[in-house]
């Protein structure tokens, strides 16, 4: 009897011991696999619907409000039309092209796959290997935000005078083959990327990117008509600063989220978002008051925007004290390039989207080169901090190869829209206003 139960007993603990042999594999497997973290995931949808408010409503007051009354509802209408249309091509092929990968590896360093296509692969609890803590689902409307908002700065450039057919149509071209392919190759395992290019949050990839493509825009259609001679003055302040100021808050959605997760990261790059934007509305205040005498109220939105931008790609890379000096130059840059440049070359950015984002985005992708701190984040060493030059050099890299792909094919995507739909409204319509002609409608 006791040698049965003995038995027993053997063969239980052989049956256990194999049966937890089975296991372990399994249970390893699922150790080693990316946990999503509800604080991570909190933090981004968070940040998803800060960089939202950016375009809708941020931009939209900030654009609106500086135009004439007349074409208020026309630029209004260019930032939400553009949030529509991008996002379903966000879903159908932008994300796949921008954030997958490409089974050629010579290819994929300059455009992505297209195997989710429709999304199609998205399970509900699929994750993204640049976000593994967060669902994927969540990733792609995250980077969503941003294809959303980088187009339609460009809107700042051409407002007045293109018919919003076109302007729809350029949008939709613009996002698939100029945004799509820049974000994979800095941000997506490119070959920018994969050089050591830095940009935490969108310097290149978003507002250089965009603010070539406006100067290239407003270089094509040309002049308003009136414009040197005629008065187009902002027509209400107002909601420009309403816009503004939404944009500065939801920046922090911008560049703390670009951590993609809630962590002290996060935390470091809202500290620099702050202190750049409010350092570098200093400068160009400071400026406009010591040439102009008078600080406008256009001068302290538009120095805010212009140290956002700089800040953006150094955000994650930098320490407060950098975070201030880059504010500082940008604020001064900025102001530089968006009154005197453009006056030098004659060219109309209506709302200067080159002279803030265009200029301000390259100024900040190479400061970054200057201060990027390895005691900050492991991934940088700047020239300043840790002695590397050669990060100066490939933020150049950045900054040429981003320009270069931009201009040219924006040109190329203006001139195709040209020859077919037209570009712009005729002299009469322009005159009269496009809010009544191109949409039936008006402000009283």
């Amino acid at each position: 009897m006791l040698s049965n139960l003995i038995n027993r007993k053997s063969f239980g603990a052989l049956a256990s011991g194999l049966a937890l042999a089975a296991v372990l594999p399994a249970t390893q497997a699922l150790a080693d696999a990316p946990k999503i973290d509800t604080g991570d995931t909190a933090w981004m949808l968070t940040s998803t619907a800060l960089v939202l408010m950016m375009t809708i409503p941020g931009l939209a007051l900030f654009y609106g409000g500086m135009v004439r009354k007349k074409n208020v509802l026309a630029t209004i209408a260019q930032s939400f039309g553009a949030t529509c249309i991008i996002t379903i091509l966000w879903m159908v092929i932008g994300y796949s092209i921008a954030f997958t990968t490409n089974a050629d590896a010579n290819v994929n360093q300059f455009v992505g796959g297209f195997s989710y296509f429709l999304l199609a692969p998205m399970g509900l609890n699929a994750v993204n290997s640049l976000a593994p803590t967060i669902p994927e689902s969540v990733y792609m409307c995250y980077q969503m935000t941003f294809a959303i908002i980088t187009p339609a700065l460009i809107a700042g450039a051409l407002a007045d005078r293109m018919k919003f057919s076109a302007f729809m149509l350029f949008m939709s071209l613009w996002l698939i083959f100029v945004y799509s392919p820049v974000a994979h190759w800095v941000w997506g395992g490119g070959w920018l990327g994969s050089m050591g290019a830095l940009d935490y949050a969108g310097g290149t990839v978003v507002h250089l990117n965009a603010g070539v493509a406006g100067l290239v825009t407003c270089l094509v259609l040309g002049k308003r008509h009136g414009y040197g001679t005629d008065n187009m003055a902002p027509h209400n302040l107002v909601l420009s600063v309403i816009g503004a100021s939404l944009l500065w808050v939801g920046w922090f959605g911008f560049n703390a989220g670009s951590a993609v997760t809630s962590n002290v990261n996060a935390g470091m790059a809202m500290a620099a978002t702050q202190i750049a934007t409010a350092a570098a509305a200093m400068g160009w205040m400071t400026m406009e008051w010591f040439i102009h005498k008078k600080p406008s109220v256009l001068g302290m939105i538009s120095g805010a925007v212009a140290g956002l931008v700089a800040i953006t790609p150094a955000s994650g890379f930098v320490n407060p004290g950098s975070a201030l000096v880059i504010g500082l130059i940008a604020g001064v840059v900025c102001f530089l390039s968006a009154v005197y440049m453009k006056r030098a070359f004659g060219y109309d950015d209506a709302l200067d989207a080159w002279g803030v984002h265009g200029v301000g985005g390259a100024l900040g992708a190479i400061l970054t080169g200057v201060f990027a701190s390895n005691a900050i984040n492991p991934l940088a060493k700047g020239w300043l901090f840790d002695g590397n030059g050669g990060q100066m050099l490939i933020q150049v890299y950045d900054v040429v190869g981003t320009l270069v792909w931009s201009g040219v094919g924006t040109f190329i995507i203006l001139k195709i829209i040209d020859m077919t739909l037209g570009l712009r409204v005729s002299k009469e319509v322009e005159v009269e206003g496009l809010d009544i002609n191109l949409h039936g409608e008006t402000v009283q």
